[in-house]
């Protein structure tokens, strides 16, 4: 991966729908009014003007139904940009005890993917702030579990963010 690339690491659950679904034998339910995945073409909109940007899924969705999955639930647009996740199948082998990964917080998982692609420029997009380091603030875009991208100062902040990371001097 390039050193210059832009990415947004992105959440599912509380981000483009409630954080309100629970995962059943027919997959995925959303246990509140909405659907799934219903800010998702907000973001896709508010990415329209971004054309450098890149995804990355930092969602428990890919530990738990596998990248590929996980993938096809977003739109099209959403899921052209996409170039990998926090989490991969062979984090399964290389740990003693997946368990690991798990305890570990969103932005400890987002620093190690980070670090390990020599990232410059990047921002989260998550309902998860739990462990964010302070000095790193402006790198999340913490958004309120029951609103997402459905709340307008939400997606204020992330067109804003957006424009910091991509300007000449961000």
């Amino acid at each position: 991966m390039q050193r210059n690339t832009h990415i947004l690491f992105l959440d599912f659950d509380g981000v483009l729908h409630p954080d309100a679904v629970y995962l059943s034998r027919q997959g995925p339910v959303l246990k509140v009014e909405g659907t799934l995945f219903m800010w998702a073409p907000i973001l896709a909109n508010l990415l329209g003007g971004f054309p450098m940007i890149s995804v990355v899924l930092s969602t428990s969705w890919v530990r738990h139904l596998g990248f590929k999955r996980a993938l096809a639930y977003l739109p099209i647009e959403l899921r052209e940009r996409v170039i990998g996740a926090t989490w991969h199948s062979s984090m399964a082998r290389g740990w003693a005890d997946e368990n690991q990964w798990d305890g570990k917080t969103r932005y400890d998982q987002i620093c190690r993917y980070a670090a390990r692609s020599q990232l410059r420029h990047w921002i989260a997009l998550d309902d998860d702030v739990q462990g964010w380091a302070e000095g790193s603030a402006q790198q999340i875009i913490a958004c309120v579990p029951d609103f997402g991208l459905g709340s307008l100062q939400t997606q204020a902040e992330l067109q804003r963010r957006l424009e910091e990371m991509c300007s000449p001097h961000g």
